[in-house]
């Protein structure tokens, strides 16, 4: 009988804990949008007369797979803006990469560039003061995406406020003075953009021109002034003198920026930079025109009330898969599909059409929870012919050779697929129930054989030296790979991993949430 006052007052202090915070979605905030008349920009004069000819509904398209390539490409966007950058993330952390970035937005936000960054409150939690500070720019405003109310036990928001908190933002845009935009899977952190000792994410972007630019500003002005979107006031405790607080950030991110210039990964992202620089002077960039299809969930998905009856990127992206003749490449990190989703792979299968789908070995997957709920999937695709590659944990990753120590984990981050070498998606769509029917996501289609092709090519001659093949021996599952002498190598459990690896894997296999996965 003695537990009986004891959990009383646990209770009564999870009560006290529970109560109060909120967050205030009425906030006062005033709607804003793209910039329309930007022709007299420099990338304004640059790319308009290319715009003008090509086809209407055509667009420009240039891909980054080199990580430092992709983080020199956003240094470059953000240096050569003059009226506005909107930048929109799912993540932005605290490293070289995330306070290089915060800081090149803030050097333009001092030379009268209008800043708008929307970024999602599931990583930033502690960041509030910083946000508040640079916020207090005249030119810099932060809204994020579907805040915590408790700043500093979160977790207690997770536990009683789960409905809303578990939608969340994924969308990655970043585009300046509404003439050039980079979308695809990379968020803002060293692993993305090969400056991790530890870890290195293979990944794709894509830079793009023309008509699609203003798609992407208008789906990011529907997100800048949805009702999620909270202005820093609305659940910050605001600081007493944010001007001081902006400037304590501005003299970290400038420290931070003068205690990086002799690391070798500095030298050659301002190198890069600069070689982008004469690239873009000298105009001797390559983009390639084609047809495209901006896909991306409406906003309202965020509400669960709303999301059946919101605009769903699952739309666009399953009319492109039905279209298919011969052969569906997927790539995704998160490959968790449902028994609806095996069936509707095993019927493409039977038809004719070749499924391939690559996506992270339990050694190279960052998400354990994630590959037990890709796991089970497995053994009937594969016995219905869609063939599986597995990222192996040491495979090549490029951009990433500068820092990564020798033993650093390599990741698949890459989130496309390829339809007959045709037409190729890129965003940040993984293929997995949160991204179907709970978070918000962002991509492209291009129907552009000269990209489809070229990238489809590239799989194929890395198959062999940085993933294993799946294949099934007595109904057994079994790994195929290669050493550094091409000689085979045949696993009969997940390989490069510890028994302690495969047993949480195994656990993980039995929770009952591969709807949220």
């Amino acid at each position: 009988m003695r537990i009986f006052p004891k959990l009383l007052f646990l209770m009564l202090i999870v009560a006290s804990l529970v109560g109060c915070a909120s967050v205030d979605f009425d906030s006062p905030k005033i709607d804003s949008h793209a910039f329309q008349s930007t022709g007299s920009t420099q990338l304004g004069k640059l790319i308009e007369p290319l715009v003008a000819a090509h086809p209407v509904d055509h667009s420009g398209f240039f891909t980054l797979t080199d990580g430092i390539d992709a983080f020199s490409a956003r240094l470059l966007m953000a240096e050569r803006a003059e009226q506005s950058i909107d930048a929109q993330y799912y993540l932005i952390k605290d490293g070289f990469t995330g306070r290089a970035f915060i800081l090149a937005l803030l050097h333009a936000a001092d030379r009268g560039v209008r800043v708008r960054l929307l970024v999602d409150d599931i990583f930033a939690g502690g960041y509030d003061a910083g946000m508040a500070g640079l916020d207090s720019h005249p030119n810099f405003e932060i809204r994020v995406w579907n805040p915590f109310a408790r700043r500093s036990l979160r977790f207690i928001d997770g536990i009683t406020n789960l409905r809303r908190l578990n939608r969340r933002m994924h969308n990655k845009s970043f585009t300046v003075d509404n003439q050039v935009t980079l979308i695809g899977g990379r968020n803002i952190s060293d692993e993305y953009f090969g400056a991790n000792r530890d870890e290195k994410f293979s990944d794709l972007d894509v830079v793009a021109i023309g008509p699609v630019v203003h798609d992407v500003s208008i789906m990011f002005d529907s997100y800048w002034n949805h009702e999620r979107a909270a202005p820093i006031a609305a659940f910050v405790k605001m600081p007493e003198n944010p001007v001081a607080e902006l400037e304590r950030v501005r003299k970290t991110l400038e420290q931070n920026r003068q205690e990086i210039t002799s690391i070798v990964y500095a030298e050659v992202l301002d190198d890069q930079v600069l070689e982008y620089i004469d690239d873009v002077d000298d105009k001797d960039i390559s983009f390639i025109w084609a047809p495209y299809t901006l896909t991306f969930d409406s906003p309202d998905k965020s509400f669960k009330s709303k999301a059946r009856e919101a605009d769903s990127i699952m739309t666009p992206l399953r009319e492109s898969l039905l279209a298919a003749k011969s052969e569906i490449l997927i790539i995704s990190p998160y490959f968790v599909p449902r028994r609806s989703g095996v069936e509707a792979f095993s019927e493409v299968q039977a038809r004719g059409i070749q499924v391939t789908v690559i996506t992270n070995s339990l050694a190279s997957s960052n998400q354990l929870v994630v590959h037990g709920g890709y796991a089970p999937s497995r053994k009937p695709l594969l016995k219905n012919g869609v063939k599986i590659y597995e990222m192996r944990d040491d495979a090549d990753v490029r951009g990433a050779q500068l820092v990564a120590a020798s033993g650093a984990k390599a990741t698949l981050h890459t989130k496309a697929f390829i339809i007959d070498r045709k037409e190729i998606f890129i965003g940040s769509f993984n293929f997995d129930p949160r991204s179907a029917y709970i978070n918000t996501e962002l991509g492209v289609i291009i129907r552009s054989p000269e990209i489809a092709g070229p990238l489809a090519d590239k799989v194929d001659a890395a198959l062999a030296e940085q993933t294993w093949e799946l294949f099934l021996e007595n109904d057994r599952l079994r790994w195929r790979g290669y050493d550094d002498d091409g000689n085979e190598i045949i696993e009969k459990r997940e390989p490069q991993t510890s028994w302690w690896t495969r047993f949480k894997a195994g656990f993980a296999r039995i929770l009952p949430i591969r709807g949220q996965l």
